[in-house]
């Protein structure tokens, strides 16, 4: 980068961004010393369930919330406009779906581990594919979310990269390693209140500077970057109403519905209701972050007019635009500058922290607890914290590796949860919804799924297929005539043909795409294969989808739909207090069988009890 054009942080700066770290690591040390200290896996991994839906809430924010989106949206409205914000849009069926349907049975079922379930529903190695996939799927976007920031910081001021990475990482180990489950989530509550101040103050600074809101509305309008509802169905456009707003609820249903790093804090939670609560107390959080990084990206407009400044600061992606865009507009004002990048380094850390655990849990829970039984629940959790430590460390390499890839940090992240997001979700879609599903279906389904997905998204990469062409960089109202021909020169350039077309499919779709793929070849190997019989499906592993669908039905119909008994009740005890589960591996002791009146069962191979809920059914 030319020094020149280096922005440069004050001793003001530094010590704002030091105090981040620091409240970070004393929140986890808090946690660590206090309280139960720790020495169960049942406080480490899942905070003795005992979270309340506020804190629950805001972690999940957090968790969503990463630096990949801090810097990604706005990069994304600056180059091509606020289509993007349709996004929103998906927010409404991808928290209610979770919140009704994923919560209930998963939380009913008294578990540690997502993945459990598909053990319960299916087999021990579908269990074991759904759990390689999904740390696969985080040890990749742990390398993006902690390099991100680091990056776009060195661009742009000259912040030693890797002390970035190094500091962000090793904070964020040692505090998750000491503090468990319920410092990851309370440092999620703070962090998620930096970030919220430092976009707002970075946004009011912005419009103060470019001359008020009619004046950031007027540029960005006549630049073109204000998106009218674009309702074109072709599924190779990036972005429109139908890849954002369907496309998207696919995205949203993987990340809120199945995602380990989520699931864990609604199972965290007291009670269902306050699993739920935290759910629907998400929705207006997150629409209020997409629309301070949308605002953001317009401010950056009215202030630029679209100017590509890469070249200045010595990289080829537009990510690093938005750190440029606050150091310059910041300048003048000690602390600020210090204060967004307090805002972005929380996002690293709360999105990081929240995958160590999660990786410590699935680990622990589905790979060494079944081939440990007689661990002692001290070793299991020094084991869980060596764990968190040990993924830590990985994060660190896998950041070393993200600067290879080419594309926009947001198109990166939303790839990756696309590829690897959606057949892990359409997995369990197949076990929830369709209970004639059988455990090779399900492998079967899995493999196609990931095939199909990986296939698309590594062509699009290869061929860069799915990349837009950036909006012209002008504040000037575009002359009609001239707007038409640039447009009919774009579609005339950009309508690939064969498998180009097929690599051009929007990355929005990915999740749903792969989705399908899992449940069409799931159920087709398992008609093939034969059914699953209704007396062999564990009760409270399936919702009753086509039930509710099919209301108007004769019953004698719906129970052959349906094939086997509904989604379990909650039992009266589960309702009023918090469960405490006492078996190492995870699932339900058999003090909690016998208080709630059910019977217990076992899986077969494992001897692992699992409720058996009496529906008279």
């Amino acid at each position: 980068m030319d020094p020149s054009n280096q922005k440069h942080f004050t001793l003001v700066d530094y010590g704002i961004f030091g105090l981040l770290l620091a409240a970070s690591m004393a929140i986890g040390l808090y946690h660590g010393f206090t309280g139960g200290r720790q020495r169960t896996t049942q406080e480490f991994l899942m905070a003795d369930r005992s979270m309340r839906c506020l804190p629950v809430s805001l972690s999940l924010i957090a968790s969503f919330q990463s630096a990949v989106a801090i810097i990604g949206v706005p990069a994304e409205i600056y180059t091509h406009g606020t289509q993007y914000w349709f996004l929103g849009c998906a927010y409404i069926l991808g928290l209610l779906i979770p919140a009704h349907v994923f919560i209930p049975v998963l939380y009913r079922l008294r578990l540690s581990s997502a993945y459990q379930y598909l053990e319960l529903r299916f087999s021990k190695p579908v269990r074991i594919c759904g759990t390689l996939t999904f740390i696969f799927q985080m040890v990749i976007y742990m390398g993006v979310c902690v390099y991100t920031p680091a990056f776009a910081l060195n661009a742009v001021t000259g912040f030693e990269l890797w002390g970035a990475v190094l500091a962000t990482g090793l904070v964020c180990t040692l505090y998750t390693t000491i503090g468990g489950l319920k410092a990851v989530i309370w440092t999620d509550v703070f962090q998620t209140v930096v970030m919220f101040v430092g976009q707002l103050a970075v946004i009011v600074v912005g419009v103060l500077q470019s001359g008020g809101i009619s004046e950031v509305w007027r540029k960005a309008s006549e630049g073109n970057r204000i998106a009218v509802l674009d309702l074109n169905p072709d599924p190779t456009e990036r972005h429109t109403f139908w890849t954002l707003g369907v496309g998207g609820v696919f995205l949203m249903l993987s990340l809120y519905g199945v995602n380990q790093a989520q699931v864990q804090r609604y199972l965290s939670a007291r009670t269902e209701k306050e699993a739920v609560r935290s759910c629907y107390m998400v929705f207006p959080s997150l629409q209020l972050a997409l629309a301070l990084s949308c605002v953001m990206g317009l401010v950056m407009f009215a202030r630029y007019c679209g100017e590509d400044h890469t070249d200045k600061l010595g990289s080829s992606t537009r990510d690093a635009m938005v750190i440029y865009f606050v150091m310059d507009m910041l300048q003048g004002l000690p602390g600020l500058p210090g204060l967004f990048v307090a805002c972005l380094f929380s996002a690293a850390l709360s999105t990081i922290s929240s995958a160590f655990n999660s990786l410590a849990t699935v680990t622990m829970e589905d790979f060494i607890k079944p081939h440990s039984p007689a661990m002692t629940e001290a070793k299991a959790t020094l084991l869980s914290k060596a764990l968190a430590m040990s993924y830590g460390l990985l994060c660190l390499a896998m950041a070393y590796l993200t600067h290879l890839m080419g594309d926009s940090v947001l198109l990166v992240a939303l790839k990756i949860f696309g590829m690897v997001g959606g057949p892990i979700l359409g997995l369990f879609c197949l076990g929830m919804f369709f209970p004639w599903a059988n455990s090779t279906g399900a492998l079967a389904g899995l493999g196609a799924g990931l095939s199909l997905s990986f296939w698309v998204g590594i062509g699009s990469i290869i061929t860069r297929s799915s990349s837009a062409r950036p909006l012209p960089p002008t504040c000037r109202a575009v002359n009609a005539t001239t707007a038409i021909q640039t447009a009919l020169t774009n579609v005339t350039l950009s309508q690939p043909t064969g498998l180009r077309r097929f690599y051009s499919l929007s990355y929005m779709w990915y999740s749903g795409f792969s989705c399908f793929s899992v449940i069409l070849t799931g159920l087709i190997i398992s008609f093939i294969t034969g059914p699953m019989k209704e007396e062999d499906v564990t009760p409270g592993t399936i919702y009753p989808l086509f039930g509710k669908l099919f209301c108007f039905l004769p019953e004698h119909l719906k129970k052959k739909l349906c094939c086997v008994t509904p989604l379990a009740p909650m039992a009266s005890s589960q309702q009023n207090q918090p469960p405490q589960q006492k078996e190492s591996n995870g699932l339900v002791s058999h003090e909690d069988v016998q208080s709630a009146g059910e019977t217990e069962s076992f899986l077969p191979e494992t001897n692992t009890p699992f409720v058996e809920f009496e529906t008279g059914v």
